[in-house]
């Protein structure tokens, strides 16, 4: 299967790790804010022990020495993580490197380090996040395909399963969902929907 999934979810807590998990959810972002290092060490431990043996691939966000020390394969960085992190032991240790990009410097920048995937934000307006950049559109998903070339390319940023067509449609590869999961009035049913248009299978 492809890496990453065309539906990649992105959670802040292994509960809800664990209820994508169930449902069969082949790609899911673990995204949890300033923890410190032992903190983040019990936190990737405890999601791999929920991913272990199901066909979910866990991303542990930002959290590069703590993904290397309990053995993780996935990785995503931010621009400001990547600044600081130590690519050379990443790339040791085998995980594979996804990274965010937000203007054409980023771009480049991200793409000295030969990442697995590069995903691209905010697509559309997004209240869960203060971004310092403005929604990047339909049209820059299509300019930074043709810059990327084989990579594959994930869409974040405001993006509802009703959007989903015109997204992939403009070059995505995959899209990364936050508040469509995780704020619907149905996250199980929202997740089963995902699954049923946009899984890796079809």
């Amino acid at each position: 299967m492809p890496y990453p999934d065309r539906f990649y979810p992105v959670v802040d807590s292994v509960a809800w790790l664990s209820r994508l998990t169930k449902l069969g959810v082949g790609t899911i972002q673990l995204r949890a804010k300033n923890l410190d290092d032992a903190a983040a060490n019990v936190l990737v431990r405890d999601a791999l022990k929920i991913t272990y043996g199901t066909p979910t691939k866990l991303v542990v966000n930002d959290y590069w020495k703590a993904a290397i020390d309990c053995g993780a394969q996935h990785l995503h960085l931010g621009q400001e993580d990547l600044a600081t992190a130590d690519v050379a032991a990443i790339r040791k240790a085998g995980l594979t490197l996804g990274i965010s990009t937000h203007d054409e410097d980023e771009l480049d920048n991200a793409l000295m380090h030969k990442p697995d995937y590069i995903a691209l934000g905010p697509i559309f307006e997004t209240t869960l996040k203060k971004m310092r950049f403005a929604p990047q559109g339909i049209e820059r998903i299509t300019a930074w395909k043709l810059a990327i070339g084989d990579i594959p390319l994930v869409a974040i940023g405001g993006i509802k399963l009703e959007h989903a067509a015109e997204i992939f449609a403009a070059g995505a590869n995959s899209i990364a969902v936050v508040s469509d999961v995780t704020m619907n009035a149905d996250p199980d049913a929202r997740v089963r929907a995902w699954l049923g248009q946009y899984s890796q299978a079809a």
